[in-house]
């Protein structure tokens, strides 16, 4: 029984606590701007990001998601931060511009059902064809049968007519669709396989999470010297890449922009690109104190590298 009364407490206690989290990370970065560093689709599904993984995000599934549903927000676009939703202890909502197309009362009809009816055989025609069979001479016959191409001319331009309108409602439909989509923003998913660690659940931890994938620019300073509370960093220190006061790297490790592996491994020995779907992929290897890394780049950030002896 002490048992049972412990885990109720326990329980009891998350919810406030989760709450009291997510109010810090609401109050820390919606309404802010931020710039993006990799393109994101059209979908509220948005982005995967596993921040404890090996490869925290899978950029085929993310390049599928742009072809399924286009690109809504492009790199080095501005964007608000309109919601961050802390889920359970699973993962963490990042919604940009609206969280991404889908959301409740999002319309995401695409207009495929919408198909004109074909008008078959009328009356009058059946009458004619049976007049034609029963005419006493072929006079009456032609008449009959003039008389019956007619009517079976005007049914099939009524229905060419009614087709082509259905085409165009069709049309109208998905442009606006699109136009929806591009508007509708998308979203950041950070998820955690075994729970969130309270360190994430900081607008710090939240920063560090995305830094590879979202430029935070100035807003990031505002969040590290604690005016959005509940911030354990440096006082005035950004996490943003790109910033003048984000500290030098020691070793190399995914999320890493390319100017900072180069500064650690120096010129690279090769270099090449492939294509992932829309993203293109920069390959990179270098040599280093009898070991070669090759190197993995989307947008200019490290998603992958491996380390072998030369």
């Amino acid at each position: 029984m002490r048992y049972v009364m412990l885990g109720a407490l326990v329980v009891a206690a998350a919810g406030p606590l989760r709450a009291q989290n997510e109010a810090v990370l609401r109050q820390a970065f919606e309404g802010k701007v931020v710039a993006m560093k990799i393109e994101m689709p059209a979908t509220q599904r948005g982005v995967d990001v596993y921040p404890l993984d090996a490869m925290p995000v899978d950029f085929r599934e993310v390049a599928q998601r742009l072809k399924d549903n286009s690109t809504s927000l492009r790199i080095g676009q501005p964007v608000m931060v309109t919601k961050v939703v802390v889920k359970g202890n699973t993962h963490i909502e990042f919604q940009l511009g609206g969280g991404g197309y889908g959301t409740f009362g999002d319309n995401t009809s695409d207009g495929s059902g919408l198909n004109s009816v074909s008008q078959g055989e009328t009356k009058a025609e059946k009458a004619l064809r049976d007049s034609i069979k029963k005419a006493t001479g072929p006079t009456k016959r032609k008449q009959f049968e003039r008389e019956l191409a007619s009517l079976r001319a005007e049914r099939e331009r009524e229905n060419a007519r009614a087709e082509a309108e259905a085409k165009q409602a069709q049309s109208v439909i998905e442009a606006n669709l699109r136009t929806k989509r591009a508007e509708s923003g998308s979203r950041f998913n950070v998820r955690y396989r075994n729970g969130i660690p309270s360190d994430a659940l900081t607008p710090d931890g939240l920063m560090r999470a995305l830094a590879p994938y979202v430029d935070f620019g100035t807003a990031s300073g505002a969040v590290s010297s604690g005016t959005a509370g509940g911030s354990s960093g440096t006082p005035g220190q950004s996490l943003a890449p790109g910033n003048g006061s984000r500290p030098a790297p020691t070793s190399v490790r995914k999320g890493l922009l390319l100017e900072e592996v180069e500064s650690i491994l120096g010129p690279a020995a090769t270099a090449s690109e492939t294509k992932e779907g829309t993203l293109t992929v920069l390959k990179r290897a270098y040599r280093k104190d009898g070991q070669k890394i090759s190197a993995s780049f989307v947008n200019g950030v490290l998603i992958d590298f491996a380390i072998t002896p030369q």
